[in-house]
């Protein structure tokens, strides 16, 4: 790896589903990190072994998967790296730059109740700081990192800027725990500097981590990477993102029906922008994607335009890649697959259904003619449209189409000329001509229908539906 090679790395915790926000800084490092020749990697941070599960590292990579977001190299497990994470700690022990703190948790919250009814600050000055090694007991202890009591420790942020923190605001923090296990708070800086990660890109709720992670840096005098802290996102009130303002994890998103590609382009917008683009492709995101276009202020999650932007992808994207983006939806929402004829109908329609979706369930619905098998389901609607004038008319139609050439211009011709026979306009004859088509009111025009349908089945299922 050259000194210069970007490295950055998405570290979810497997405690639950991959959840938007993860979603979006896994997608801004890899962003930077491929937009520029680099390195991105994934690591699980699942040392806390209570909540880790490992359906919800399935549920993370499956949400990677579909999102495509690749890394390189194996996925880490912090979990398995503990011993390093311990090595480390003696490390700055043997160094100097760490203690062993024999104080029970009975008397640090006695410190604590002591300091608060004082008026003094909680934060905890081990009187083990300093304690020469010949007064130690054998006893259980903890590592504890030694932070700067006087002055103040600077992270100089991509985002946030310079951020200052008072040393007298950093606590002592636990490094190795009595029991022989690391802090997550040392394992994040070994396994990012093992990693040989250069920018660590997360979420601005790390940003009091970075100060006291910085110090683990600088006690093994290893290289600080660039920090890049990005804000939450929001909902639409303006209050942080929950269950209460609709979908939460990827997974839900996918089953919605928005496509992988619409999904990256309105992340990548969610707190980033480039001039007033707001639809781009994956390659100009790439190329765009930069940590100075990042906005301090928190992201505003807003379901109108990832529907407006998943539509013009719709109608951006290849026929085949819409194909292949149904057929994904499908079996992620366990729907029966599309049979060979659905599939050639499908790809035949296409050209009349992607301007007007914005999700693949309404391009599903909207190609319900296409997919659907003899005898049509009708709904209410179009039950409706089918009255016994309708039914008359379109038996007069059948014959009419039996021969000719099977192009709009004719088509046109034959339906215009039946509805002038009948003293009234083609409107009034295009309800019926859905229902027996689609089964459906709201349908592709009548006229991109038989050319689809071909006429074979247009008339097969016109008859069906004058009888």
């Amino acid at each position: 790896m050259s000194p210069t090679q970007v490295v950055t790395r998405f570290a979810p915790s497997p405690t639950g589903y991959l959840h938007i926000g993860g979603a979006r800084t896994a997608l801004f490092n890899w962003l930077y990190a491929r937009g520029r020749g680099g390195k991105f990697l994934l690591r699980i941070e699942d040392t806390d072994r209570a909540r880790s599960t490992p359906e919800a590292t399935a549920a993370i990579l499956k949400g990677m998967d579909w999102l495509g977001l690749d890394h390189d190299g194996e996925v880490v497990s912090q979990f398995d790296r503990a011993e390093r994470h311990a090595e480390v700690a003696r490390e700055m022990l043997s160094n100097g730059h760490a203690y062993k703190c024999f104080a029970t948790q009975e008397e640090i919250q006695e410190f604590r109740d002591a300091a608060r009814a004082e008026g003094k600050s909680t934060l905890y000055q081990s009187p083990w700081r300093d304690a020469d090694p010949a007064t130690h007991p054998d006893a259980p202890y903890v590592i504890r990192l030694k932070a700067p009591r006087e002055g103040v420790t600077e992270i100089n942020d991509e985002v946030q800027g310079k951020v200052t923190i008072r040393n007298d605001q950093l606590d002592d923090m636990i490094c190795l725990r009595s029991d022989g296990t690391p802090t997550y708070m040392l394992a994040v800086v070994v396994d990012d500097h093992d990693m040989g990660v250069t920018h660590v890109i997360r979420g601005d709720d790390h940003l009091n981590n970075a100060a006291r992670q910085a110090l683990v840096y600088l006690a093994m005098g290893w290289e600080i990477p660039v920090w890049a802290h990005i804000p939450l996102i929001h909902g639409p009130d303006g209050k942080k993102l929950s269950k209460r303002h609709g979908a939460l994890g990827v997974e839900e998103y996918q089953a919605m029906g928005y496509p992988a590609q619409a999904m990256r382009n309105y992340l990548a917008r969610l707190g980033w922008s480039h001039g007033d683009d707001e639809v781009f492709t994956d390659a100009q995101a790439l190329e765009w994607f930069d940590l100075s276009g990042i906005g301090k202020s928190p992201a505003r999650f807003d379901f109108k335009k990832l529907d407006n932007i998943s539509g013009q992808h719709l109608g951006m994207m290849e026929d085949a890649a819409v194909l292949a983006a149904v057929e994904d939806f499908l079996a992620a929402t366990d729907q029966p697959v599309l049979q060979a004829q659905q599939r050639e109908n499908l790809s035949k329609a296409m050209y009349c259904l992607k301007g007007a979706a914005k999700t693949l369930p309404q391009l599903i619905e909207k190609a319900r003619f296409a997919l659907a098998s003899r005898p049509l389901d009708r709904d209410e609607k179009a039950d409706k449209a089918l009255d016994d004038v309708s039914r008359r008319i379109l038996k007069e139609l059948t014959p009419q189409l039996q021969n000719g050439s099977w192009d709009r211009d004719t088509l046109e011709g034959v339906l215009n000329g039946l509805a002038e026979a009948h003293g009234t306009k083609f409107g009034k004859l295009a309800a019926p001509l859905r229902a027996a088509l689609a089964g459906r009111a709201v349908t592709p025009s009548v006229f991109d229908m038989m050319l689809v349908l071909g006429r074979e089945e247009t008339i097969a299922r016109l008859e069906d539906a004058s009888n």
